[in-house]
Parts: C-alpha cells; sequence; structure tokens
C-alpha cells in the first residue's frame, strides 16, 4: 500500500475514533447511575472497531474480587463466571500491574482462562487486548475486547490507545459515581444515627425524673405509645410537654416516619388554616404554588398541635373533621385528601372552663381527650428538682466549655424554696445563667437570678435585719469551707484567712456540727 493511501487510511481512522469518542462522552454524561451507562457504551465500541465482545470488570478493594461491571457480547450466565483475582489470568495480570496487554491469538496463550466460556466454540483466531482502568496512580479495574484476528500489529497497537482513552474516561465516570454512592450513603448513615440519636434522646426511662408524679407519667406514656389513640397532653407551660409528644412518637410503631410540630399560638389566624391543611396555586393573594400543610408533611407519622386551646373557632370546626373522617382539603381546593396521622394536642389552658364560656368547642376537646396525660408543675415534683439542676450544670458547662462541677449549699437552700412558675424552663435558664457566671467551678447562690432572692417572687418571708444577714453570710462561708475541707476546722479556718479559735467560737456560735462534712465528698 502507497504511503499516501497508508495517510489516509490513519487520518479517517482518527476521524472515526474522535467521533466515536464524543459518542461516549455523551453516553457517560447522560445518568449518573453507572451500569445505566457503561453498557450502552459498548456498542458504539463493536461497531467502529469491530469488537466481538467486550468486558469492564472492576476490583472489589474490600474483597479483592475482580468481576464484570458490564459486557457486550455475553450471556447473563457468562457474565456471572466472569471473576477472578488479582494477578490471575489476564485482566489479573493487567489489574495488578497497571500495564496493557496484547494477545495475538488467545488459543496460543496459556495465561488467557476464558473464565465465562464463551470462546470455547470459536475455532476462528481471536485477538484480546486489555488495558487497566486507572484514576490517578490506582488501578480500579480492567477493559477488555475481543477482536477478529489481525494481521497488522500496528491496528492492534492502535485499539490499545484507543481503549486506553476510554478506559480513563470510564474511571473518571466510576469515580464520579463511587464518590456520589459515599455521600449518598453517608447521609443515609447520618440519617440513621440521627434517628436513633432521637430515639435515645426521648425514652421514658431517659427522661429526668424519680419522683412519683413523673413515674406515673412514664407509666402513661408507656402504655399509650405503641396504641393509635389521640393524646391530650396537660400541663403548665414549661414543664414538658413537647419532650413527652417526643417520647410517645419514638416509642410508637411509628416511630420511622414524620414528626411534624405546629405551635398554635406562634401562628396567626390567616395563615394557620393554609399552614395545618396547605393551599393550592392562586387559592389567595401570594399563593403562587401548591403546597402542602402540615398534616400532609405527617403522614404516616404523628403531628403534635402545641398550644390547641389558642386556635379560633372556625380552625377548631375544621379540625374536628379531620379527627372524625381522617381527610382534609386544601385551602382552595376541591379535591379530598386521606390521611394517616395519629394526633397528639398540648395545652397549658383550662379547656373545661373554655368550654363553658363558648370559646371552645367540646365535641373536638372529647375527640382530642381521649387519653389525657398530666404533666405535674416543677414545685409538686421537688425531689427531681437537683436531678435536673445537676443534668442543665453538665449541659451548660459543656456547651460553654466551662468546668462547673457542683451547686452549692446556698444555692441548693434557694432552688429548692422557690415556687417556680415557669417550671423547667425557668430552671433551665437560672442554671444556664449561673454557669456562666461561675468563675470557681461551683454554682453560688449569688449567681443565681435576683427573682430566686426574692421575698416577694419566692413566696417566702424573709424579713431579716442587717445583723441577721452579715451573720447568714457568716454562717453560710463557714459550711462551705468545712465541707471543702471534709469537717477538718484547722483547714477551713485557714481558708477563711481566720484563727483556729475564731473557727471553734463561730461553730459554737452557730451550732455547726463540723462532724457530718467528714464524709460529705
Amino acid at each position: 500500500m502507497s504511503e499516501e493511501a497508508l495517510n489516509s487510511k490513519h487520518y479517517r481512522r482518527k476521524i472515526k475514533e474522535l467521533t466515536l469518542l464524543f459518542e461516549i462522552s455523551q453516553i457517560l454524561d447522560q445518568d449518573m447511575n453507572l451500569k445505566e451507562v457503561i453498557t450502552p457504551l459498548l456498542e458504539p465500541l463493536a461497531e467502529n472497531i469491530g469488537m466481538e465482545r467486550g468486558t469492564i470488570t472492576l476490583l472489589n478493594r474490600k474483597t479483592g474480587k475482580i468481576s464484570i461491571e458490564a459486557a457486550y457480547g455475553l450471556s447473563d450466565e457468562e457474565k456471572t463466571k466472569g471473576n477472578y483475582k488479582i494477578g490471575e489470568g489476564v485482566t489479573g495480570k493487567v489489574v495488578q500491574s497497571g500495564q496493557p496487554m496484547i494477545i495475538p491469538d488467545i488459543k496460543s496463550e496459556p495465561s488467557f482462562l476464558d473464565r465465562t466460556g464463551a470462546r470455547k466454540s470459536k475455532s476462528r483466531k481471536t485477538s484480546f487486548i486489555c488495558v487497566p482502568i486507572k484514576s490517578g496512580n490506582e488501578v480500579i479495574g480492567a477493559f477488555s475486547v475481543d477482536r477478529p484476528n489481525l494481521d497488522s500489529s500496528m491496528d492492534l497497537e492502535e485499539d490499545v490507545q484507543l481503549l486506553t482513552i476510554v478506559a480513563s474516561m470510564i474511571a473518571r465516570a466510576v469515580k464520579l459515581r463511587q464518590h456520589s454512592e459515599e455521600e449518598k450513603q453517608k447521609l443515609l448513615e447520618e440519617n440513621t444515627r440521627l434517628q436513633n440519636e432521637l430515639k435515645d434522646r426521648f425514652q421514658p426511662d431517659n427522661m429526668i425524673g424519680n419522683s412519683q408524679a413523673m413515674q406515673e407519667v412514664f407509666d402513661l406514656i408507656a402504655q399509650v405509645s405503641k396504641s393509635e389513640a389521640t393524646v391530650m397532653i396537660r400541663g403548665e407551660s414549661g414543664t414538658g410537654k413537647e419532650l413527652v409528644a417526643h417520647a410517645i412518637h419514638y416509642n410508637s410503631l411509628r416511630a420511622e416516619k414524620p414528626f411534624i410540630k405546629v405551635n398554635c399560638a406562634a401562628l396567626p389566624e390567616s395563615v394557620i388554616e393554609s399552614e395545618l391543611f396547605g393551599h393550592e396555586k392562586g387559592a389567595f393573594t401570594g399563593a403562587f404554588a401548591t403546597r402542602k400543610g402540615r398534616f400532609e408533611m405527617a403522614d404516616g407519622g404523628t403531628i403534635f398541635l402545641d398550644e390547641i386551646g389558642d386556635i379560633s373557632a372556625m380552625t377548631q370546626i375544621k379540625l374536628l373533621r379531620v379527627l372524625q373522617e381522617r381527610e382534609i382539603e386544601r385551602v382552595g381546593g376541591t379535591q379530598t385528601i386521606k390521611i394517616n396521622v395519629r394526633i397528639i394536642a398540648a395545652t397549658n389552658r383550662n379547656l373545661e372552663k373554655e368550654i363553658l364560656t363558648g370559646t371552645f368547642r367540646e365535641d373536638l376537646y372529647y375527640r382530642l381527650n381521649v387519653f389525657p396525660i398530666h404533666i405535674p408543675p416543677l414545685r409538686e415534683r421537688k425531689t427531681d428538682l437537683m436531678l435536673l439542676g445537676d443534668f442543665f450544670t453538665e449541659k451548660y458547662s459543656q456547651k460553654n466549655r466551662k468546668q462547673v462541677k457542683r451547686i452549692s449549699s446556698s444555692a441548693i437552700d434557694l432552688l429548692m424554696s422557690y415556687h417556680w412558675p415557669g417550671n423547667v424552663r425557668e430552671l433551665e435558664n437560672c442554671i444556664e445563667r449561673a454557669v456562666l457566671l461561675s468563675t470557681d467551678q461551683v454554682i453560688h447562690a449569688y449567681h443565681l437570678p435576683p427573682s430566686l432572692q426574692s421575698a416577694e417572687s419566692s413566696d417566702t418571708d424573709l424579713h431579716t435585719t442587717l445583723l441577721q444577714s452579715v451573720e447568714n453570710l457568716e454562717k453560710e462561708l463557714i459550711k462551705e469551707a468545712l465541707k471543702s475541707n471534709r469537717g477538718n476546722m484547722a483547714k477551713a479556718a485557714r481558708k477563711l484567712d481566720i484563727t483556729e479559735r475564731i473557727m471553734g467560737l463561730r461553730v459554737k456560735r452557730y451550732d455547726i456540727d463540723y462532724r457530718k462534712y467528714r464524709t460529705n465528698m
């Protein structure tokens, strides 16, 4: 063949290869699913280079197994047989070395295993080309093709160059999709971890409280959680009604489904219907698109209607229909939507009194009050107060990177004597403030808010003279010093910078039993 003819053949091949590479790049850009894109790209290769069979094998780093991910010209049964170890057969050697291999005639090559069994019935000579699929310096698989035996070694070398380029394109596609799958898996694992964390966090046996009043609440939660009953949680503001709702949901059969919270008091009357039931596009000014309501979002799970006593009369009527029929209509819509939602409601209002005044519907009350749970105020569970105090101290010490280790005796006295109108929420705020103010790893009485130290606000009569106040402070300091030094009066005196004689006189004067502090730490 003349040089001119050879050059013409070479250029035609290059144009054909560029067209092929462009077509393959378009295929790889179509879908993030690896299996959906690598199988179709083998077809244009077969048409352009006369490929009889082709396989894309990928290496599993964990198992060391090389298996066929996509194939052309092989049956499903043959594909399942194409498994290799690193260094095994031509494919295993290419993955091990990272170098391409050319087998001019597979019948005369002992390392060619024909693991799939696809060539046994073939009598004509066949060439085999295998190139590594590499991402940087890492070999992640191999790309191999069967060609009808070519007399020209030059043609085989050109095929190797083309397949190497295609292999690099496949490597990038594989890495991109593997990264996407890894990120997806991380999100799924994180979602599972958060779900489990929420379950642990809101387990009734993990809720803080050893008092008899709280034990009764825990028993009620255990009884109602696995059922489908509507629950009404009653109690003063700050007692932890939302925490109880969480506990019921995450211990129910709906735990894997959504838990949607709605604060009815925080939603204006003009938007509460849209928030609860959703709206259709154009239902009102500003409704630019159809929007699901909270009930639809909670489908299959639980909706928590906090401050249910604050909803309007019109919303009460529509909510009554949801409870009776288990169906809703979006604002501006005509289609009835069936929902499967468990309802938990909560209020700090006296609904019985509001029924008498006509501000709350009696029929809605009975629909909601199927299984009532009353949360006692903090003043009725004072035995839990120090458990809560210690918990919040540790929580905000960690949050603010401080080392607050205990609450002083005087601070405990104040906490125990206060009547806590704001309940647990007020206690939490007080402890957080005290942790921030503490400078010596201890919460003292003077770190607590003035409201706790006010006779009027704490419902205590504290009428003392200046002398009595000074004596009380002196007595408190002596007790703290004795407590810190395990009842050792000499050490306590040195800490207060007084003599042992004065220390003894003060202990006798205030009738302090120093011996009880010897085992107090």
